[in-house]
């Protein structure tokens, strides 16, 4: 969505991700402000472990607390309750050069009436991007669509009879949602989950992809590199593309659920598939853009990441393989709220950017905005970085 323009060369010149003026144009004192107290609190360990019981306990007892959220953490990380809420984020960020990821966050649903309303809500999120720069992918998650105990027998092989007609009906929605984008000519991205479902959403996204890009890529599969094997996955799936003649899309992220998979290891007395610290989780990252790159044509691929290391090297292998920064075929993401010093500094030299925009109901989108809050203080240094560039922010403005 971004036009071509003249820039620095990246290998003596990076993108400047201290700009800071770039990266918070169009946020007011107040919004900075707000900004700052809400990174200051995820900042506390303690506050945040025990945020979901307080807030459980406070919904219990109907106290006000949904107007509090919705003033604060709700609105850093959220575009609205609804598709056309979220119209003045999206106007605002392609004011600056990047693109919305629309993101319908509403989890926990396990009817099938709550199903084929998710269902159709994703579907929506595809008209409303059609024809649309300002919108270049929609996404889901596959259990916003089939319940976990599904996926997680139909990853290991043991759906009953019963079952086997239930999981028919999850790949079907998921068969529909993808066959949308694939009508209105707008990328879908499939999100990865826990490693014990992951199987099924894969072999989902192999035959979507299969099906939808020959000619471009219109799915994409999602791959979380703090995984001990998601390196091997990525090239074994890429051979499998080349065999089979279609476009292997690619988000390539570190990983959204580390302390989980390390508890449910555990638990169940197997080996943890999580990386043994960040230092491994940066190594197969990095690795697998190099390899991206080095198979590009062949691969369509988007980096979501606030990592300001591993965006420099995906600017660096562009440049020496003379790929043109705004390439329809290579993104940068990061999220709502999160990383702007990233990703408006690289809009703004030209590169494709888009951030996550989650929506939904306050209530609904409470499991979401717990998670963001726990990964700002499992992620080294994240929360740390953003109040330092808040603070240095709020200093130049003086």
């Amino acid at each position: 969505m971004n036009p071509a323009i003249s820039s620095p060369d990246p290998l003596t010149r990076p993108v400047d991700f201290n700009n800071l003026e770039v990266a918070f144009a169009g946020k007011s004192d107040a919004d900075l402000t707000r900004a700052y107290w809400l990174f200051k609190a995820m900042s506390s360990n303690l506050l945040v472990n025990n945020g979901p019981v307080l807030l459980d306990t406070a919904l219990k007892l109907r106290l006000p607390v949904i107007p509090i959220i919705r003033a604060t953490i709700y609105k850093h990380f959220c575009g609205g309750e609804s598709i056309t809420d979220c119209n003045k984020t999206i106007a605002a960020l392609k004011k600056k050069g990047i693109g919305s990821v629309l993101d319908y966050s509403v989890e926990g649903a396990e009817s099938e009436e709550n199903f084929d309303h998710t269902t159709a809500e994703i579907i929506a999120t595809v008209l409303r991007a059609k024809g649309d720069s300002a919108i270049p992918f929609c996404v889901f998650k596959v259990t916003g669509v089939a319940r976990i105990d599904i996926l997680e027998k139909a990853s290991s092989g043991t759906l009953s009879p019963d079952e086997k007609i239930e999981f028919e009906l999850a790949s079907q929605r998921v068969t529909k949602i993808c066959a949308a984008a694939a009508e209105n000519d707008v990328r879908i991205f499939i999100d990865a989950e826990d490693s014990w479902i992951q199987q099924a959403i894969d072999d989902m996204a192999d035959a979507m992809m299969q099906k939808h890009n020959r000619t471009k890529a219109i799915v994409y599969n999602t791959i979380q590199l703090y995984r001990t094997d998601r390196l091997e996955f990525l090239k074994h799936s890429h051979h499998k593309a080349k065999a089979g003649n279609y476009i292997l899309g690619l988000k390539l992220v570190r990983g959204a659920y580390m302390e989980k998979e390390r508890a449910r290891a555990v638990e169940k007395n197997y080996p943890s598939p999580i990386q043994p610290d960040h230092a491994a989780t940066n190594r197969d990252y990095d690795a697998a853009l190099t390899y991206c790159i080095d198979h590009f044509g062949e691969i369509a691929l988007c980096a979501g990441t606030h990592n300001e290391a591993s965006s420099h090297l995906l600017v660096r292998l562009m440049y020496a393989k003379n790929i043109p920064h705004n390439h329809p075929d290579i993104w940068f993401s990061q999220l709502l709220g999160m990383s702007d010093h990233i990703s408006s500094n690289l809009a703004a030299a030209g590169y494709n950017v888009a951030k996550y925009v989650p929506y939904g109901p306050v209530r609904s989108v409470l499991p979401y905005l717990i998670r963001r809050a726990q990964e700002n203080t499992s992620i080294a240094g994240q929360t740390g970085r953003e109040l330092s560039m808040i603070l240095a922010e709020k200093k130049r403005r003086k």
